[in-house]
């Protein structure tokens, strides 16, 4: 059974950004949008590459291969050529850190 994971102090939460964090050698990409914070798996599902490395565009980001497009909120692909959603995964703010769920929501 999955538990909350501490992942970093809240303050460390990237603003409109995106940055990847190792937790227990898995990688997941944490974006801080609009004062939301939101986790994802961190490869994208079109080609082998980092979603960090692109770019944070409002809630979705855009992988630095194709310019394929994905919804940070749920992991929808909403621009092409990526049409398979990315995992996403729960997020709270505690006593000033951030926390996630490792187990995806979708």
């Amino acid at each position: 059974m999955a538990d909350w994971i501490k992942v970093m102090p809240a303050d460390e939460i990237p603003s409109d950004d995106v940055l990847a964090v190792t937790i227990d050698g898995r990688e997941f990409a944490i974006y801080g949008v609009e004062g939301e914070t939101f986790a994802t798996d961190v490869m994208c599902t079109h080609g082998d590459a980092r979603l960090c490395d692109g770019f944070l565009i409002g809630h979705e980001i855009e992988c630095p291969f194709h310019q394929g497009r994905f919804d940070v909120r749920s992991g929808q692909a909403t621009f092409g050529p990526a049409c398979e959603p990315i995992k996403t995964y729960g997020t709270k703010v505690k006593d000033g850190v951030l926390w996630l769920w490792p187990e995806a929501d979708n």
